[in-house]
């Protein structure tokens, strides 16, 4: 019999070489997120659903859908209110510029892998992980060489500040050659939804 997938999620999570936390979950919640998606805790996404309500991975820079969080620090959106069946993809989560990844099949016949939209190339790469294998490399050190490009001096303290429903918008836009630079450009935090917008706009 296969075992419940969190152990193995908070292990990770627990030698992660930077900050990760783990957002509280509302159990009904958790409930209702795991039955609309038919998973059990035996996935790593259905086990993400039922024991956090988000997960905040170095110092949030990258915010990992769960089944949703209100706080202090606003809104995380849960998983299933992400997904958008009509393509058949899943929103597992957002960084702070504004990219976001989720979780579809490339082709009818294959396996759903975690897909990235970068706010710096404004394209759609296929990482060829499936979810379990994405978690664990963003949990266990992979963040840092993904991100390595666009980070600036200060970075973290900017990013913790940033509310859960934000992120950061820079100008000039990291697409131009005028916005590769993070360290020079001009960033304010505005509401995610209005960041994703306009990178795909």
């Amino acid at each position: 019999m296969s075992t419940p997938a969190w152990p193995e999620i908070r292990e990770c999570a627990d030698q992660a070489p930077y900050p990760v936390e783990v957002l509280p979950v509302d159990a009904q919640r958790a409930q209702q997120c795991l039955s609309a998606f038919g998973m059990t805790e035996r996935s790593w996404l259905g086990a993400v659903m039922l024991h956090t309500g988000g997960i905040l991975i170095d110092h949030g820079w990258l915010r990992v859908l769960g089944s949703g969080y209100e706080g202090r620090r606003g809104p995380l959106p849960d998983v299933v209110s992400a997904a958008a069946p009509s393509t058949g993809s899943v929103t597992v989560a957002h960084d702070v510029l504004g990219g976001h990844f989720v979780w579809r099949q490339s082709a009818p016949e294959s396996p759903p892998t975690v897909h990235y939209y970068a706010p710096d190339t404004l394209a759609w790469e296929d990482l060829e992980l499936g979810y379990g294998r994405w978690l664990a490399a963003m949990l266990t050190g992979w963040l840092s060489d993904f991100y390595a490009s666009l980070r600036w001096s200060g970075w973290a303290d900017e990013v913790a500040g940033t509310r859960l429903d934000q992120g950061i918008h820079t100008w000039p836009p990291p697409w131009t050659a005028e916005g590769k630079d993070l360290g020079t450009v001009s960033r304010r935090a505005i509401s995610m939804t209005e960041l994703i917008s306009f990178h795909q706009s």
